[in-house]
């Protein structure tokens, strides 16, 4: 079997919203992206894209070194390393270069996390939260079979997707700190994924399993 790796990187950024998620339903780690590569320099999901505007919502390409993870040094994460098949991560691929294509587009579905909450689904067209997102490419690719349909799913239900390793789990800045000693170690280069890639969306790298 062709196997390949994707990444789940939840996250308890700092911000109001999570904190109000927190408060709300006792979840530590109320953000959730996916990467298809093990630098964490290109993670997919729905979120703040001005770091400064907490009401600035949408489609998002974030960066562990960058943005709201630089703009609060004290971030958690929880990172899993997730094999799939080679189709499966090829339909997650297309999926996400779908959505880069029209990222103007896709607007956070504030509303729907309300719909979470009172367990009413709220789907709204081109309108995502992070879970809601990540949920649906999981699942349309058959990565992913939950109990709840992805407008219901919290990023806790992710933690039961199978075929997973924990890479780590801690403060973002210690992450940080590992990636860049087994960059060094590795020498590695991330190389992108052909002439179609979106940009950023690259070739998977291979870092060494770095649970501690």
């Amino acid at each position: 079997m062709n196997e390949r790796h994707i990444f789940l990187v939840f996250s308890k950024t700092g911000t109001w919203l999570s904190k109000v998620i927190f408060a709300l339903s006792n979840i530590k780690y109320a953000h959730v992206s996916i990467s298809f590569d093990g630098s964490f320099t290109r993670m997919y999901s729905f979120g703040r894209i001005n770091p400064d505007n907490p009401f600035s919502g949408g489609l998002v390409v974030e960066n562990l070194y960058e943005g709201v993870y630089k703009k609060f040094p004290r971030c958690e994460c929880l990172v899993y390393r997730v094999t799939v098949t080679g189709e499966q991560y090829l339909m997650i691929y297309r999926m996400v270069e779908e959505f880069l294509k029209k990222k103007d587009k896709y607007k956070y579905n504030f509303i729907g996390l309300i719909g979470v909450y009172f367990n009413f689904p709220i789907k709204r067209k081109n309108r995502y939260f992070c879970s809601q997102f990540v949920t649906e490419l999981l699942i349309k690719s058959r990565v992913y079979c939950g109990t709840n349909i992805p407008e219901l799913t919290r990023t806790s239900d992710l933690f039961s997707i199978e075929n997973k390793v924990l890479m780590f789990e801690g403060y973002v800045s210690d992450f940080r700190r590992l990636l860049i000693l087994e960059s060094q170690e590795n020498d590695s280069f991330v190389e992108p994924m052909g002439e179609a890639a979106p940009k950023g969306v690259q070739e998977e790298s291979s870092p060494a399993t770095l649970a501690i």
